[in-house]
């Protein structure tokens, strides 16, 4: 990973509605104050550009909340702005995640003459009931139009699942999945659904008003949908991840190996190397305050804490183990300043090694596929 290499995340916090298991930081409006926080947006980019220097820039990616809701023209403005104020990488990925309505379907065409060169769909069901379930405010012809009209536009496309939905069948996600897979093959990210703190469905879930499958059948969905993926050319390079060879996600991937990325809009994290020190930044996450921040001071940033060996080695094994390819010894040390095994409890090491949950090279370690079957609680238990 080059040294000076920057990922860039732009956050707009803006949604039409509050989807029942979201716990990200998306708030819905009446009406949406685009040029106050178009213009606070540039203000902070500028600002942090100043700041950092000029940064090899290897992708952008606007997410939320909902930044299709976003206008073309912001969105252009943002990607002059960015690949103007850093050094831009010749093969650029810049992504937008947006949902398949007919409204923010019309808005592609123009998504794509702003310059983004890769749409994230959020999909997440192909089933009106369970997109109704859901909380989602389009219909399945609806993804499967926008899926359509994604792929004439962009040259890399991905869209959004969510499984292990109550009372959903082994050969019912067989088949949804297969159908979407026959319009789009390159990358999918494939969830199962959990219940986040905080949510609508967290009360929901606590007061009996659904269950998720049981820990048989979750695993037998999880199965279907790696043997599926697998048949359509896609590899599971990270554990919910699924992309053809040289189709995966570049800035995600800056997040699974421990790179820097820059993270601005409301609540938006970073990772940060400045003279030779790692912090982690945060942004104000109300998104008022956060403007009224940037308007006063050029940004929103309201913390920057330095990272110290231990805990910069916790984050890269908590990311680096969800990739298929695991972590290289060699980089964990160059990136925390700490040996791989200084940081594992190695009774635990040692028995997941033997279970085959893990494999312990000379040169890497990495989860095989029973071990992310069970990465959360196996990290609980590894990670001193």
């Amino acid at each position: 990973m080059e040294q000076d290499a920057l990922a860039l995340y732009i956050h707009w916090p803006f949604c039409l509605a509050k989807c029942p298991y979201c716990d990200f930081n998306s708030h819905v409006r009446a009406e949406i104050p685009q040029a106050r926080f178009a213009r606070a947006l540039r203000t902070e980019l500028a600002h942090e550009a100043n700041r950092l220097g000029r940064r090899r820039l290897t992708s952008i990616f606007f997410g939320g909340g909902t930044p299709s809701l976003m206008t073309p023209q912001t969105v252009a403005n943002l990607i002059d702005d960015a690949t103007s104020l850093f050094d831009a990488a010749p093969n650029l990925e810049i992504t937008l995640e947006a949902n398949p309505t007919s409204v923010e379907a019309e808005r592609l065409k123009d998504f794509r003459q702003a310059g983004i060169n890769r749409v994230s769909l959020g999909i997440q069901a192909l089933n009106d009931e369970a997109l109704h379930f859901l909380g989602r405010q389009h219909s399945a012809t609806q993804a499967l139009a926008a899926l359509e009209l994604a792929r004439s536009l962009f040259p890399r496309i991905t869209f959004d699942l969510i499984y292990a939905r109550p009372n959903q069948s082994v050969a019912a996600w067989k088949t949804e999945l297969e159908t979407a897979l026959q319009l789009v093959a390159d990358h999918v990210s494939l969830y199962q659904l959990t219940i986040e703190p905080g949510t609508k469905f967290e009360a929901l879930y606590r007061q009996g008003s659904f269950s998720l499958p049981d820990e048989e059948t979750a695993a037998a969905l999880y199965e279907t949908t790696t043997a599926i993926t697998h048949a359509h050319g896609l590899n599971a390079y990270e554990v919910s991840n699924y992309a053809k060879p040289g189709s995966e996600s570049r800035h995600n991937l800056t997040y699974w190996h421990y790179g820097d990325y820059l993270g601005l809009g409301p609540g938006a994290h970073g990772r940060i190397t400045l003279d030779n020190q790692l912090y982690a930044t945060r942004r104000h996450r109300a998104p008022e305050p956060w403007a009224e921040l940037v308007e006063r001071t050029g940004s929103g940033q309201t913390s920057q804490e330095p990272l110290v060996p231990q805990e910069r080695a916790r984050e890269m094994l908590l990311m680096g183990l969800r990739l298929q390819e695991g972590i290289a010894l060699s980089h964990f040390q160059a990136r925390t300043g700490l040996q791989l095994t200084e940081t594992l409890d190695p009774v635990i090491l040692a028995a997941a090694v033997e279970e085959g949950y893990l494999v312990h090279t000379p040169t890497h370690l990495y989860a095989t596929e029973e071990g992310r079957l069970r990465l959360e609680a196996l990290l609980h238990a590894l990670v001193l």
